[in-house]
C-alpha cells in the first residue's frame, strides 16, 4: 500500500545532514546508511550511499532513475544460488 500523497515522501531525518555535508566537503565518499525505507530525493542525485542489507554495505549510485524509488530496492537482502540439479534424472 502506498504512502498518502498529502503526507509526503518518507527520509528519515539524518539523511538530509550526511547528503548536506557531503555534498559540501565535494568528495565522492560513499555515505553509509541503515534506513532502507527511506525515499530518494532529488537532492540526493549524483550521491554514493552504502546501503546496508544486513551483512554490509552495498555502495548505490544514485541517479535521476531512482528518484521515487526506496533505497532497499537498490539492495538485495538475499542472494540466489541457484536451483539444485536433479540427481535422479541425471542417473538415468
Amino acid at each position: 500500500m502506498a504512502r498518502s500523497v498529502w503526507k509526503g515522501p518518507f527520509v528519515d531525518g539524518y539523511l538530509f545532514g550526511k547528503a548536506e555535508k557531503a555534498r559540501a566537503s565535494g568528495r565522492n565518499e560513499v555515505i553509509k546508511i541503515w534506513s532502507r525505507r527511506s525515499t530518494i530525493l532529488p537532492q540526493f542525485v549524483g550521491l554514493t550511499f552504502g546501503v546496508y542489507n544486513g551483512q554490509k554495505f552495498l555502495p548505490v549510485q544514485v541517479t535521476e532513475h531512482m528518484v521515487g524509488h526506496k533505497f532497499g530496492e537498490f539492495s538485495p537482502t538475499r542472494t540466489y544460488t541457484g536451483h539444485g540439479s536433479d540427481k535422479k534424472s541425471k542417473r538415468g
